[in-house]
Parts: C-alpha cells; structure tokens; sequence
C-alpha cells in the first residue's frame, strides 16, 4: 500500500471504529406492494419520489416490515427464512423526443447524428429484486437489459448486501455496488427525465465498496470507501505472464473516503459531504483518452431539502470540486456544479416537478477539451399524469439557457450546440 493511502487509512480509521443511518433509497419496487399487500402509495409519495415513510422503509427498517418471516415458507427450520417466490419487479420507460441537441464528434467536428424527432422506445427495462434475508441483513440489485438504446448486454449496476445494527452497535452498514451520490439524492427516485448532472460530471455516481452509518442524536453520520474507478473495470491476474482465473476489481491501492454529516434545522434536513480520491489524468485529442498518472480529487457539498403541507417537495445541491493535475501534472483545475429542484404532488393523478441545473466549467474554461462540456445552465419543467399508482404518462420541456458557441479551438469542444428537448412518454413500474 502507498503511503499516501496509508495516510488516508490512518485518518479514517479511528471514525470506523467509534461512528456509524445508511441511505439506502431503492428503484421503484412493486415487488414489495406483492409481498405485503399493501399500495405504492404506502412508501411514495408518487412514484418514485419517496414518502417519509419509504424513506424510513429503505433506511432504518432495512427494507422489511416487523411481519417480514410471516411472508416467508413453513420449512420447519428457524435458520431458513425464504420467500414463497423470487421477488421480482420491472420497470420500463418508453419516449418520443423532438429535440435540437447533435452527436458532434470533438475530433473532426463532423455530425454523426442529428434526429429532430427521436423514438426512444424503449428508453430502459429494467429488472429488480429486494428481500430481507435475516433478522438484520437484506439484499437489493437491479439488472438493466435495455437502456439508451443499448440491446446487446445485462449490465448490473446497483447491487449490494446492507446489514443494520451491525454487532449491536448501532452501525448500519452496505457491502456491494451503489451511488456515491446516495448519500444526497438518489437519482433513481428523481422525478424528471433530466439528470442530476452535477454529480455524473464530478464522478460521484457508480462505484464499489463499503459504506456505515450511525445517528448520533440530532446528528446523522456517514463514512465509505470505494474503490474509485466505477463498476465496469476489472484485471487479469497473472503470475508472471499466465492468466489466473480470478479478477482485480481494483487498479491500486488507494481508496476514495467520502462522508456526509446530515441534520435537521426545523422542517430543513442539510449536510455536508466530502470525498478524497483518486482518478486517471486524461490526454490525446480534446482529452478524449484516459492516461496512465493517477491523481487526486477532492469534492465538497452541501445539500438542502424540504417539505411544505405535505404537497411540495424541494431540494438542492451545490459541489465544489478540485482535480490536481488532470489535464497539465503542473496544475490544478477547480469547477463547480449544482442543481435545485421541486415536485409538486397536485393530486393523486397529477404532479408537477421542475428542476435547474447550473454547472461553471471553471478552469477546464478554454482548455480545448470536452471537460469545457461541464458548462451547463438549463431549466427542465415536467408533469404526470397517473393512470395506476405504478403507470404514469409525462411531458417534460427542457430549455437550454446558455448560447450556442462557435469552435475556437483546435478542436469542437464547448457548447456548440443548443440541448432544447420536448418529450412525451410512459413510465411504469410492475
């Protein structure tokens, strides 16, 4: 292990043995509706968007209710508790988009595809499953057999093991594959179409590794580690030369440590979170190509979200990120990036949600890469109409506030083209 990442370790070793709920807000998941007999509308608020009771559902009961071994098959043996059946759940979303946006390839500038009017259908399917295990451990994964229009693979991204009251301690904990960004606001529940951006561009999304959490009174605390590089890469074990049949899901030793400290301040929940890791530097053309240096990234946040008369939701986040040496070893490259939003629960059949996304490209300003990408101002205004609890119809505008830019530079980097959409559709959970 480098000594850098055994100076991280020492820092952070002392929180694990004395700290530690964990944060975990699932998909839609109808699968427990089946197993329980009750509505959606139990845990959301409208789906997905989750109420405080799911909230509390995902978090602090660990996805079960008291009655849980009920639900379970007479085996006769206390040490096997197992669903009659495989609980399983599906969600799938299908759209037509009229939208002015463009795939510019930042080499030669040349426009591979430029579709006015685009079916998306389907956008994404999706397979899930959840279920408690033990008195203390639970499961929950997903598998995404369709998604962007990518038909060819099963890719699994949220997929995890969660233990609550780890050894009487009153430590949650999470082993398995999630979002960083969890910890603040998942975007698997998230009520538009358009994303929380901020979190994709600081690379806060998908990872592996482990994450505790404990309530110290008023005051909720939560520390991971994750390997850093995401949930695609993996090695070949060699010994020199010859191939061994295992796999490194990891490139080094050096971990990225996040946390968040999270509290109420009268109906206000804020919270503070931090990461420190590492990333590959990037190079070639419009730092197209990922490099071989390995440098550091730090992220700060704060985070706000709230609740008026039980009808409207709001939250928002800002972050702050520094990456030393990504581009030039020599320097360091500061940028910053939010998002606030609503949702509005009109009625049983109607919500309404809109959602700002404000990114400032900082220093990647003018550096010729598509990192001058990160630039982003747009506001995105949606509606669904619910025609099941589990089956909605939606209509969401997104409008680009930042001009058109011509190219400057070597290469077609920047806002070169506008991101206006339209899109009319149909999400369902079964």
């Amino acid at each position: 292990m480098s000594s850098a990442a055994l100076s991280r370790f020492a820092v952070v070793l002392p929180l694990l043995l004395t700290l530690f709920g964990v944060c975990n807000p699932a998909d839609a998941m109808p699968a427990f509706a089946r197993e329980y007999g009750v509505s959606c509308n139990v845990c959301h608020a409208a789906y997905p968007r989750l109420n405080e009771f799911g909230a509390t559902f995902a978090g602090d009961m660990n996805y079960r209710l008291p009655n849980w071994r009920d639900k379970t098959i007479k085996t006769g043996d206390d040490q096997l508790a197992l669903q009659p059946s495989l609980p399983l759940a599906a969600r799938v979303q299908a759209y037509v988009q009229g939208r002015d946006g463009e795939s510019i390839d930042p080499i030669s500038g040349g426009v591979e595809a430029d579709a006015s009017v685009d079916f998306q259908a389907p956008y994404l399917v999706k397979l899930l499953s959840s279920a408690p295990l033990t008195d203390n451990i639970s499961y929950y994964f997903y598998m995404i057999f369709a998604e962007k229009g990518a038909n060819t693979e099963v890719i699994v991204e949220d997929a995890w093991f969660s233990y609550a009251d780890l050894f009487n301690s009153g430590v949650d904990a999470m082993l398995g594959q999630f979002q960083v960004s969890d910890l603040m606001f998942p975007r698997e529940i998230r009520m538009t179409f358009q994303d929380f951006m901020a979190y994709r561009f600081a690379g806060i999304t998908y990872d592996r590794g482990v994450l505790f959490g404990r309530g110290f009174g008023p005051l909720d605390v939560s520390l991971g580690f994750v390997n850093g590089n995401g949930i695609e890469s993996n090695y070949n074990l060699n010994s020199p030369g010859y191939r061994r049949p295992d796999k490194l899901f990891d490139n080094d030793s050096g971990k990225s440590v996040f946390g968040r400290l999270g509290t109420e301040i009268g109906p206000v929940s804020v919270g503070l979170f931090g990461l420190s890791g590492g990333q590959f530097n990037v190079t070639g053309p419009a730092g197209t190509e990922t490099g071989t240096r390995d440098t550091d990234k730090l992220v700060a946040g704060i985070d706000a979200s709230g609740r008026i008369a039980d009808r409207w939701y709001w939250f928002g986040q800002v972050l702050w990120n520094r990456w030393e040496g990504f581009l030039d070893p020599a320097l360091d490259y500061e940028w910053t990036g939010g998002f606030a939003g609503v949702d509005y629960v009109h009625s049983e059949k109607w919500v309404f949600s809109a959602l700002l996304n404000l990114s400032d490209a900082g220093d990647f300003k003018n550096s010729d890469t598509i990192y001058e990408g990160i630039d982003m101002r747009t506001v995105s205004l949606a509606s669904a109409y619910y025609f099941m609890r589990n089956v909605k119809g939606v209509i969401e505008l997104n409008i680009d506030l930042l001009d058109e830019e011509p190219q400057t530079g070597t290469y077609y980097t920047g806002h070169l083209s506008k991101e206006n959409y339209i899109l009319l559709g149909i999400d369902a959970a079964f």
